[in-house]
Parts: C-alpha cells; sequence; structure tokens
C-alpha cells in the first residue's frame, strides 16, 4: 500500500473545497443562465454539471485580467456548453434551424411604446417559452451581450438572419407581455369586484 504524504493529501483537499465553494458561489446564476437557453429544468442542470466539469478541466489554463475575469470565462464556458448541447441533443438540433431572412416584422407605433411591468419571474418564465432560435440570439445579444456579429460566427448564421432572430423574439415577447398583463389586469378586475 502507498502512503500518501499528509503535504500531498492536504493540498488535494484544499483543491476538493475550492471547487465546492466555486460551485455554491455559482451554480445558482449558472444554473439560470443554462436554463434560459433549454428552457427545461432537468436539461439545464444538466448542462450546467458539463460546464463546471469543462471549467474544472480547463481551469489550469485560466489567465486572469484583473477583477470580474474568472466570472466572464466561466459564463463563456457555460454559454458555449449550453449552445454544444442544444446541437447535440435532437429535441433541441431540430429547432434551432434560424429562419431565412426573407420576411420582415412590422412594427407599429405600438412597438415603440414601453413594456407593461412584469416581474422577474414572469420574464424569465417568457423568455424561456421562445421559440429556440429567438431564444438562442435573444440570450446571446440581450443577457451575454454579444454582438450580432459573434453570434452569426457562433450559430453559423448570417448576422441579418441574428438580427431578425432578434426582432422576432422581441415581438413575440412583447405580443406574450401585453396578453399577461391584460390577463393580470382581468384578475385584479374580477377580485375587486367580489
Amino acid at each position: 500500500m502507498k502512503l500518501i504524504p499528509w503535504k500531498q493529501k492536504r493540498e488535494g483537499l484544499d483543491q476538493i473545497a475550492g471547487i465546492e465553494a466555486m460551485y455554491d458561489r455559482y451554480a445558482p446564476r449558472f444554473l439560470g443562465l443554462c436554463y434560459r437557453y433549454c428552457g427545461n429544468k432537468e436539461d439545464a442542470e444538466d448542462i450546467m454539471h458539463d460546464g463546471f466539469m469543462n471549467i474544472i478541466r480547463g481551469i489550469s489554463r485560466f489567465q486572469s485580467r484583473g477583477e470580474g475575469s474568472l466570472e466572464a470565462w466561466m459564463t463563456r464556458i457555460m454559454v458555449t456548453t449550453s449552445l454544444k448541447y442544444l446541437r447535440d441533443h435532437a429535441k433541441y438540433r431540430k429547432n434551432l434551424v434560424f429562419e431565412t431572412v426573407g420576411e420582415q416584422i412590422n412594427t407599429t407605433e405600438e412597438d415603440n411604446q414601453p413594456y407593461p411591468e412584469v416581474s422577474t419571474e414572469e420574464l424569465l418564465k417568457l423568455i424561456s417559452e421562445l421559440p429556440l432560435g429567438y431564444r438562442t440570439v435573444f440570450n446571446f445579444y440581450v443577457m451575454e451581450n454579444y454582438s450580432h456579429k459573434e453570434i452569426a460566427g457562433m450559430l453559423h448564421c448570417s448576422e441579418n438572419t441574428s438580427k431578425t432572430q432578434l426582432a422576432k423574439a422581441r415581438f413575440w415577447l412583447r405580443k406574450h407581455i401585453l396578453e399577461l398583463d391584460k390577463s393580470n389586469e382581468y384578475g385584479k378586475k374580477a377580485s375587486s369586484n367580489r
């Protein structure tokens, strides 16, 4: 039986404790990020697990560029892992086809009006219900601050397709937020009439 010197054993335990602390700190945020991409809690947990495994495997290659760079690096790995998961799993892959730029979104003056207020939970639920192509571009552009050029490169589509998918996502969200607002108003009126 080979004995491990105490110093090596202690270093190994410190590394495990560091990984656990990192997981505890970032898991809730990254679970939300993964959920925004797949819209399914069980798959989001799988994606997050895969993402953390990629982070742990690649941590030795990480080079700090100042405060916040570790979180930014880990976020990029989670986003990349989410996209890979969507591409690798048939139930998502068939829906990750981007419509061509042929159709135009008709915008009206109403589209330029402020959105009604909705809770964060309601908004995240609506984002998770977006069609997959819309949701993916929306998440990349709005939530992760990628440019249309970067999105087009990651999704293997044109910049115009990325812009169109974002416009359609916003149009879809606006429509559903207005429907939710009407439903909430109806609920308030109904309960006040009792």
